[in-house]
């Protein structure tokens, strides 16, 4: 491709970044904002290791997209929230929720620039949400998207089943303006993108359904059954349920353990007994808010973890003392330890000491929220080849 530029948003700490540059895109603009934070240490980290292009720290509703430069690819990893369209609104295309805010942030910005690609990230319960209309807020987004000239694919993907040391699941979708009688990526019964180097088995049946255009109709009245994989092309949607097949090398838990390790990250003999419950099975008795009495069960979580096996998804908690957290018998010491900062930059595929810009308690946050890094490099090599 002769331009390779990107547009990169709610870039945290760079994930995004370091694997499209990999694979040789080239980001001329990145947007970090954390709310509410008197300390934008996200960014500080984002600005300390990338010295071209333009980046900020503002707002994204605050930017104008006349501030945003053109660009052939637009990324972002951003939250799950309340979609919903309230009708009371300009246009009837206002959202409830005050963070549902960041997709129309995003629709604002392709509506203006139009980049021929586009590629997202999400929690899998995206596919889902809301609780009480399955699947509203994704159908928003590919009705947007559509509505824009944009094919859409999506695919939810473990990246521990294609060989990497997280088993960290997330969905992908992925766009191009590309006209559908031009477009390679979809035919009758059949999407390509993700399939094309992300192989898969297709195991559920086939299912096919429109999604409305008016956004209002479907805000209120929508429900879809997203499966973890599909494509919608002028409002029809294809979805079914795959397997990934994968039969190369799989990274492990003990491939990135760090020698030496400090004495803080040891844990104290008198913890011990607090760990095993936490991370033990339980069944606890609970009332609600309206007064009904009821039992909570949860299962057990793998004490001390495997280190034969891909790391188990972190989360903005891991390193505290909570079930979430990894818990490791130290090969070197024979001693129960948690992760250190390093081996969770590790587990996402960052450089070690890439959040050394911040303190170690949001050192682990930030990679809670992470990308798997070498993820985004294989999809990244995968648009710029289209």
């Amino acid at each position: 491709m002769a331009n390779n530029r990107v547009v990169e948003l709610f870039a945290g700490v760079g994930g995004f970044r370091i694997g499209l540059e990999k694979s040789g895109w080239k980001v001329i603009y990145g947007n970090q904002w954390e709310p509410g934070k008197k300390v934008q240490h996200a960014y500080e980290c984002y600005e300390s290791h990338f010295k071209s292009g333009k980046h900020t720290n503002i707002d994204i509703e605050k930017i104008p997209t006349s501030e945003i430069p053109n660009h052939e690819l637009l990324v972002g990893g951003f939250p799950c929230q309340d979609y919903s369209v309230a009708s009371t609104l300009v246009n009837s295309k206002g959202i409830e929720g005050k963070k549902g805010v960041l997709w129309w942030e995003i629709q604002r910005i392709v509506e203006a620039k139009k980049p021929k690609y586009i590629l997202l990230e999400n929690v899998d319960r995206l596919l889902k949400s809301p609780a009480k209309q399955r699947g509203r807020d994704f159908g928003i987004i590919l009705s947007c998207l559509n509505s824009l000239g944009y094919y859409v694919e999506w695919r939810v993907i473990n990246a521990a089943d294609y060989g990497f040391v997280q088993r960290r699941r997330r969905v992908f979708i992925f766009a191009t303006r590309i006209k559908k009688t031009k477009n390679k990526l979809f035919k009758k019964n059949e999407y390509k993108f993700f399939q094309s180097f992300l192989p898969i088995e297709k195991k559920g049946k086939l299912k096919h359904f429109e999604i409305p255009t008016d956004l209002l109709d479907l805000s209120n009245n929508f429900k879809g059954n997203f499966e973890n994989s599909g494509c919608c092309d002028n409002f029809v949607c294809l979805t079914q349920k795959v397997n990934p097949i994968y039969e190369g090398p799989h990274k492990l838990l003990q491939d990135i353990l760090e020698s030496n390790v400090d004495e803080k990250y040891y844990i104290d003999e008198s913890k011990i007994a607090k760990w095993k419950y936490l991370k033990g099975p339980k069944k606890i008795e609970r009332t609600s808010k309206e007064g009904f009495k009821y039992k909570y069960a949860e299962g057990g979580i793998a004490y001390p973890d495997y280190l034969d096996r891909p790391a188990r998804t972190m989360l903005t908690s891991e390193g505290s003392v909570n079930r979430s957290s990894h818990i490791i018998l130290d090969p070197e010491t024979d001693r129960l330890r948690i992760l250190t900062p390093i081996e969770c930059e590790r587990i996402n595929g960052f450089p070690d000491n890439w959040t050394n810009t911040m303190p170690e308690r949001t050192r682990y946050f930030c990679m809670g929220n992470a990308l798997v890094v070498p993820l985004i490099e294989i999809i990244g090599k995968e648009i710029i080849n289209l």
